[in-house]
């Protein structure tokens, strides 16, 4: 990289192997850098497990809380508003993610029966069908990190529950601890 050593590529020109190009850089802690990193891990390795299904680990998740929101609600599908606020996206990032779903007739967007702007997403049969078996492939692999982190993974678990919550958005704003 001649002159100008990246970040992410240190190398002749760079403070050590492990911390960048400036010594300021080395004392830099990145929460966020670090959850994406492992984020990125888990997500390949429920990608790989859920292949096999012909779904995406993302979607996977998707169709599950579209089902467990039905659950919660008396058997009504659940509206995208409410689908969005349990993910914590916006309305416009669930549609998209909805998109092939809906394409792959996985889920149905249905105009609600008291309110024709508020849609529901539901699934189909074939949707159902699929979910069932990607969630056999996904219990594996989910058995196999709860093995290799042990006890840490009901720890890890708590910590981004925690991040996603909004409380958690409520105490960043306010400069304060999550729990007093």
């Amino acid at each position: 990289m001649g002159d100008n050593p990246s970040i992410l590529d240190p190398g002749e020109g760079s403070h050590s192997a492990t911390c960048g190009p400036s010594p300021a850089l080395a004392d830099l802690v990145c929460t966020n850098s670090a959850l994406r990193r492992a984020a990125r891990r888990l997500g390949q390795i429920y990608d790989e497990a859920v292949a096999p299904a012909g779904l995406k680990a993302t979607q996977v998740a998707l169709l599950a809380h579209v089902a467990e929101l039905r659950e919660q609600d008396q058997q009504q599908w659940p509206p995208l508003q409410s689908l969005a606020e349990r993910l914590a996206v916006s309305i416009s990032a669930l549609t998209h993610a909805l998109r092939p779903l809906v394409r792959d007739d996985l889920v149905e967007l249905q105009p609600d029966a008291h309110d024709g702007r508020t849609k529901r997403a539901a699934l189909t049969s074939l949707g159902e069908r699929r979910l069932r078996e990607a969630l056999a492939l996904w219990a594996d692999a989910n058995q196999r990190v709860e093995l290799v982190l042990g006890s840490s993974a009901a720890v890890l678990r708590t910590l981004a529950d925690d991040v996603a919550s909004p409380e958690f958005l409520q105490a960043y704003e306010q400069r304060r601890k999550l729990r007093p």
